[in-house]
């Protein structure tokens, strides 16, 4: 590992009783249609979970994206999926930076050689800067710190022979239309999260698309009944027309709420906007980064440290798009005074 506290994550940046800009979670909890799913499913806790329900997650998953079931694979969050990335076996992992730094953790930690293709300017891809020799690419998409969604094409220029693409779209259904989208690539790993659109960060609840091949491989060492029955409830029922129908207009709310939070954040003195935003949070710059936090914390305010993304310094800072009844709290807090 390096020294970098690369597993910091913002639920490390808030507390409880804060107004929480830190989590990119959207909802402040399941809709109830969802709970009601999750509450009725309890009566099967006493038994194992079944290959049935495995398989109609599965299958719910694969008609959502065009897929076939056996290029679903459910997981315990995205995080499992990247911890189950060494099974792979690359030589060298090209990690697209900054980004969500799980990825990295888990292909260090099993000594996996990582090299970082860092971004700056409006951090968009530019494949040229990955290594050639490298067989597997890591890259968020939208990507998170930064709000940036790489264009699909691009990001297909990395694929060559016996290299392995994995593109993390924990937010993509935060974007109207989910642009860019790379689930209808085969050959491509491509890891989902229900954690932001349905506040489940506690259930873990997310799945992969890929070759069956790679699935196979990555999921070789699992325990038996690694999926839980309710996070299998969960991925069905979030997957079903009427549940992506919902997020889509939740995603369109979303967008117009953050069109209105850049507008006011630039008016805020000392507020950079690093780069325009495409997902519900916003990556800004200011001059005293530590000392705006702590203000803001002691204001009962928390946001999300930058430094702990590689690339990025203690005076970045990423902003969770709220409704504007939050925002508008947020920015009459806001400390001018280290401006």
């Amino acid at each position: 590992m390096t020294s970098e506290d690369l597993t910091h994550h913002g639920d490390k940046d808030t507390a409880p009783g804060m107004l929480d800009f830190a989590v990119n979670v959207w909802l402040p909890a399941p809709p109830r249609w969802l709970r009601d799913r999750l509450a009725a499913a309890l009566d099967r806790l006493a038994t194992y979970p079944s290959a049935a329900d495995d398989v109609s997650a599965r299958e719910a998953v694969a008609a959502r994206h065009g897929r076939r079931a056996d290029e679903v694979l459910v997981l315990n969050g995205s995080a499992e999926g990247f911890a189950l990335l060494p099974n792979l076996e690359p030589r060298l992992a090209a990690v697209v930076h900054p980004s969500f730094t799980e990825p990295e953790v888990a292909l260090r930690n099993a000594g996996v050689p990582v090299h970082r293709v860092l971004l700056d300017g409006d951090y968009v891809l530019r494949p040229e800067l990955v290594p050639d020799e490298a067989d597997m690419v890591v890259i968020g998409n939208p990507t998170n710190p930064t709000s940036v969604t790489h264009p699909a094409e691009l990001i297909r220029k990395l694929a060559r022979p016996g290299r392995l693409l994995v593109v993390d779209e924990a937010f993509m259904d935060a974007l109207p239309g989910e642009p860019e989208t790379l689930t209808g690539d085969p050959d491509v790993l491509v890891f989902r999260s229900l954690t932001k659109t349905w506040a489940l960060a506690g259930l873990r609840a997310g799945y992969v698309l890929g070759p069956k091949p790679t699935l196979e491989k990555l999921a070789w060492d699992r325990p038996q009944w690694p999926v839980g029955t309710l996070v299998l409830e969960a991925v069905q029922a979030c997957c079903e027309p009427a549940a992506v129908a919902e997020a889509a207009a939740a995603a369109e709310k979303a967008l117009e709420y953050k069109d209105e939070f850049v507008a006011a954040l630039k008016n805020v003195p000392g507020v950079e906007i690093v780069v325009e935003p495409s997902a519900p949070f916003v990556l800004i710059r200011v001059p005293d980064g530590r000392k705006t936090r702590e203000t803001l914390r002691e204001r009962g305010i928390a946001v999300r440290r930058g430094e702990t993304f590689p690339g990025l310094s203690v005076d970045h800072v990423r902003l969770a798009v709220r409704p504007p009844a939050e925002t508008a709290r947020l920015l009459s807090a806001w400390p001018v005074e280290v401006a």
